[in-house]
């Protein structure tokens, strides 16, 4: 009698095992849950934990849709946006969001993350359209961008809220020239460094001339002065030289006289070539006819010839 009760028994506790795990579902910290009753959303458990709901889900009667309950990121590549000017720029950005009504969120897009990131891609898209359309390009490498990312942050905030998401934080990853726009501003920045290095280097030559014209005017100055200063001191040391001769002659005429000759002497027959021509009895040869070293006397000349008497009459 037990023997036919066993396989019994253990059916029905398979059966009651089956309920159990049919009925229970764990919810951990990174996950929030949507239990979904015949098609209409019957619960929304948020904090992690273990929960029951009704068995059997295949038969539509509690389903559990598991959604994100921590941060999540898309990004949004290569758009092109128009700055005021009329100049194209291209854009790198990625936003940051949660989940923060699985309720709305079940009811907007059923629980599709994919289908919610491709409408606040297309928000994120024209928000940063209009952010930079009504701004030049300067403003994206200003402190203005702080302000530019809040705009956009506000007007996907909204976009978010219908979806039941929550944007915690905007950003711009990259804003680069496109290609055309790239030359055209490197030609202008060419030709601003160019025109500022002639600007640098013609006020580079004004300040040479300027210090070689005040330099040019110091040494001819310094030259006049030395040139000055040179004919004062070689006039002073001319009349010195002429007192000394002068007094020497005073002392000993005769003695002056001689070293004099000397002087000649040793600077017309010195080894230098010099080639003279003069008589021996000429009186630059006085003091080598005398044999006790003095000058002889210079002889008297000679009396003119009488004039011939005139005949008598």
């Amino acid at each position: 009698m037990n023997s036919n009760r066993l396989p019994a028994i253990l059916i029905g506790l398979a059966v009651v095992l089956l309920l159990v795990y049919s009925s229970v579902f764990v919810v951990n910290e990174r996950e929030q849950a949507i239990v979904v009753r015949f098609g209409q959303i019957q619960d929304v458990k948020r904090e992690p934990g273990i929960y029951f709901k009704l068995p059997f889900g295949f038969m539509d009667a509690d389903r559990v849709q598991y959604v994100e309950d921590r941060a999540l990121r898309f990004d949004l590549d290569n758009i092109r946006v128009q700055v005021r000017g009329g100049a194209f720029y291209e854009v790198d950005a990625f936003v940051v969001y949660s989940i923060n009504d699985p309720r709305r969120f079940r009811e907007t897009v059923s629980g599709d993350r994919e289908a919610a990131e491709s409408r606040l891609r297309t928000r994120l898209d024209a928000a940063l359209r209009r952010v930079y359309g009504l701004r030049n390009f300067d403003a994206a490498l200003s402190d203005e961008r702080a302000s530019m990312m809040q705009e956009v942050h506000a007007d996907l905030n909204t976009a978010a809220e219908t979806l039941g998401l929550a944007i915690r934080d905007v950003r711009i990853r990259r804003t680069d020239l496109t290609q055309e726009v790239s030359a055209q501003t490197f030609q202008r920045m060419r030709a601003e460094r160019l025109a500022e290095a002639e600007l640098i280097r013609a006020r580079g030559n004004e300040q040479g001339q300027r210090r070689r014209a005040i330099a040019d005017r110091q040494v001819v100055e310094l030259v006049s002065e030395a040139q000055r200063d040179s004919e004062i001191m070689r006039g002073e040391g001319d009349a010195e030289r002429n007192r000394i001769f002068g007094e020497a002659f005073q002392r000993d005429p005769s003695f002056f006289e001689f070293y004099r000759s000397m002087r000649a002497y040793v600077s017309s027959l010195s080894d230098n070539g010099t080639t003279m021509v003069l008589t021996p009895d000429s009186e630059f040869f006085r003091f080598f006819n005398s044999s006790d070293g003095t000058a002889p006397r210079a002889a008297a000349p000679a009396a003119p010839p009488a004039a011939p008497a005139a005949p008598a009459n």
